[in-house]
């Protein structure tokens, strides 16, 4: 069994990892960092200490009604997205360790859709998708 990194817990709720395949346990929130643990495979387990976090990335649907899923990113080792049961005392209790400017609100499909929409009709994405394609046709 893997040793916590908290010394005092916060919080524990049940959850899931979408680290390649979904993986179910528990998400643990405490005063040394966010841990993700599952009880029934004792080596699926993710610990990311607080120094570690760069932002939250949250996912807010409905006016905030619902939050389907949230990510931790770190300084090094990539972004983990979670979701659990609750996911608004989750960031409550996140907010105590992280400032409240390191939650943000993740970008909507039509957000991500405009922007990628108006990068088609410059003239530098034609050219690179032209150069993209000729050097892979040519090798």
């Amino acid at each position: 069994m893997v040793e916590s990194l908290n010394t005092k817990v916060e919080l524990v709720t049940e959850a899931t990892s979408f680290l390649g395949m979904p993986d179910y346990g528990k998400i643990m929130i405490g005063d040394k960092g966010f841990e993700f643990y599952n009880e029934k495979k004792p080596n699926s387990y993710i610990q990311i200490p607080w120094t570690e976090v760069d932002h939250l990335d949250v996912s807010v649907m409905f006016g905030g009604k619902w939050i389907p899923r949230y990510a931790v990113a770190t300084r090094r080792n990539g972004t983990y997205t979670f979701a659990s049961k609750d996911p608004k005392a989750v960031l409550r209790a996140v907010r105590e360790h992280i400032p409240a400017d390191k939650i943000l609100k993740s970008l909507t499909f039509w957000q991500v859709f405009k922007s990628g929409g108006k990068n088609l009709f410059k003239k530098e994405s034609w050219e690179n998708l032209y150069l993209s394609l000729f050097h892979r046709t040519k090798k």
